[in-house]
């Protein structure tokens, strides 16, 4: 199990800047990766987009509508990941979710589990 705590978000305008972050807590030993995800509202899970992943290598992965303005970073040590936002666009306004990939084995029976944990959410409006 692990939880995810998300902080940022909020109203911008246009061009502007936010930064988002969570931190995770829990079987933190077994996370692969961290990122980002959005979905345009609340109760639209099947409309969830990738927006940005680092991987416990530094790996990175970022949607093409984002890659030049957002940056994903990661802090091992604390479990954190955050997402630097920059010259937003009134279509990144969406409900930013934490996310945590996992991958851990199950004692009882030396299976591999991968599955993910995701954040309560965060608002993200941005005004043209």
């Amino acid at each position: 199990q692990v939880e995810l705590a998300e902080s940022g978000g909020g109203l911008v305008q246009a061009g502007g800047s936010l930064r988002l972050s969570c931190g995770a807590s829990g079987l933190t030993s077994a996370i692969k990766s961290m990122g980002w995800y959005r979905q345009p509202e609340r109760g639209q899970r099947e409309q969830r987009e990738l927006v940005a992943t680092i991987g416990v290598a530094g790996n990175t992965q970022y949607a093409e509508s984002v890659k030049g303005r957002f940056i994903v970073s990661r802090d091992g040590a604390e479990n954190t990941v955050d997402l630097q936002m920059n010259s937003l666009k009134p279509e990144d306004t969406a409900v930013y979710y934490c996310n945590a990939h996992i991958q851990a084995i199950v004692p009882e029976n030396g299976y591999t589990y991968e599955g993910d944990f995701w954040g309560h959410g965060t608002q993200v409006t941005v005004s043209s």
